[in-house]
């Protein structure tokens, strides 16, 4: 059976590491910096997957792992990063897992072909994975007050934001002057520097419960995503084949048996009793959409672009940046709407403004003009702020305040595991016709239409997850 809900606030341990009281500035400024890093090295091979794939002598059929390593250790180890996190200690957890995130990304610097650089691209996740879990959890702890939490989730949420803009401009821009090598060497030296930082301006806390960690449960979902992933790469080349339909079940069962070890867990990493609360199941649907329909989406644009309108590197780069500075800049002054727009109706409005943004992409492709593109990355840009602002904010507004690192932790793995899912059916859509113009042109036609139509059922699943009111 799942264990009730908690509702004491978290729990900080008076020690040496923890007897000074929080530093909330110190604390916003490192875990935003470590955020906008993960999501840089999250975001460095959109722009470079030609390059990459051509030096690991990548086959098109495989490109989608390029691309999905990281959200797969993600989305693997999210939600039981959240859960050691609070139960050994968010400050911990951050550290070890910026530190990791240098030293991963130093070695897919130096990955001889495909299968290491995908290896660490899933150790990238992991350590990224610790990095998010313990960020929110440490902001909850930093900053105590409503305002004051509003204020932090928010600045921590543009830096979301502005990570996935940086990130294919330092590595198109290095791409350019060395090679997309270099670029890693770059994010790894900077994940360091950050980790170097946090000690001194971060404070212990904690929320701790007896028993292990859910080892089980993290196998379970991570093999679950596995076979998922495999199932819609290998799709590409007929969905009906057996193998894809072995993979597709083999992912229903592991995921049925990560449902059923979570039941039975006395200290599971997720709390299944949360999904009664109308707002848990809006922040995680919200985030599992933002994965599947918006970052899924702009995680191919940038090699379509390359390929069907002769953009370098750099100025793909560039251009991406429309997108995702505008996300920056939105989700930056998003937190204005506190207090009149809930969090839950922000991102029902960011789902339908990028669904209208896809609809002015289509036969963007085909046209060769890069410039059919600015509209749309500009209005998704201000929808994806939205989403990114909002989302945060409603992962620690949903769960118990000790159980923020767990909130955060759903929340970012629902997001992750919808980005690697919808990687890999993007460029399954947008490759199934072939690879001229023509056929691209067509293909992302339909991918862009599926990315709307999810947006759009996004938006009304939304609208309807309202809190219950307690009755007379």
């Amino acid at each position: 059976m799942s264990q009730p809900v908690r509702t004491e606030p978290a729990v900080v341990r008076p020690s040496a590491a923890t007897a000074t009281a929080p530093r909330p500035a110190a604390t916003l400024a490192v875990t935003s910096a470590a955020t906008a890093v993960a999501l840089m090295t999250y975001t460095a091979p959109m722009v470079t997957l030609g390059d990459t794939a051509a030096s690991l002598h990548t086959a098109l059929s495989s490109q989608a792992w390029l691309l999905n390593g990281a959200p797969l250790g993600l989305a693997a180890l999210l939600l039981v990063a959240g859960s050691l996190a609070d139960d050994y200690g968010r400050r911990r957890a951050f550290v070890l897992g910026t530190f990791a995130l240098g030293l991963t990304t130093a070695l897919g610097a130096l990955a001889p072909n495909t299968l290491l650089f995908t290896l660490a691209r899933i150790a990238q996740g992991a350590a990224s994975a610790a990095i998010l879990a313990a960020s929110l959890g440490l902001l909850v702890h930093a900053f105590p007050t409503p305002a004051g939490r509003v204020r932090a989730t928010g600045v921590w949420g543009a830096f979301v934001s502005g990570g996935i803009a940086l990130g294919p401009v330092v590595s198109g821009g290095v791409a350019d002057l060395a090679d997309w090598r270099s670029a890693y060497g770059v994010l790894a030296a900077a994940a360091v520097l950050v980790a170097l930082l946090a000690p001194r301006a971060l404070t212990e806390s904690r929320s701790p419960r007896a028993g292990r960690p859910d080892l089980p449960g993290a196998l379970a979902l991570g093999l679950a995503l596995v076979a998922l992933l495999a199932a819609l790469t290998l799709g590409r080349d007929g969905w009906l084949r057996a193998p894809v339909g072995v993979l597709l079940l083999a992912a229903a069962v592991l995921l049925t048996a990560f449902v059923a070890v979570e039941h039975r867990s006395a200290t599971p990493m997720l709390d299944l009793s949360l999904l009664r609360r109308p707002l848990f199941l809006a922040s995680t649907a919200g985030a599992l959409f933002t994965g599947l329909s918006v970052i899924a989406l702009f995680s191919y644009v940038p090699t379509l672009v390359q390929r069907t309108m002769g953009v370098t590197p750099m100025g793909t780069a560039g251009l991406f940046v429309i997108w995702s500075g505008t996300s920056f800049a939105v989700a930056l002054q998003a937190r204005r709407l506190a207090g009149r727009v809930s969090p839950r109706h922000q991102l029902a409005v960011g789902f339908a403004l990028h669904a209208l943004a896809v609809a002015t992409m289509l036969g963007a492709a085909g046209s060769g003009e890069w410039t059919r593109l600015l509209p749309g990355l500009a209005i998704s840009g201000v929808g994806s702020g939205l989403l990114n602002a909002a989302l945060p904010l409603l992962a620690v507004e949903s769960v118990p305040a000790g159980r923020a690192a767990m909130g955060s932790g759903a929340n970012n793995t629902a997001r992750y595991i919808g980005s690697a899912a919808g990687v890999a059916l993007m460029i399954a859509l947008a490759t199934s016709t072939g690879t001229s113009r023509h056929a691209l042109d067509t293909g992302t036609n339909t991918a862009l239409i599926v990315s709307g139509a999810l947006a759009l059922a996004a938006a009304a699943l939304l609208l309807t997850l309202r809190e219950r009111r307690p009755a007379r």
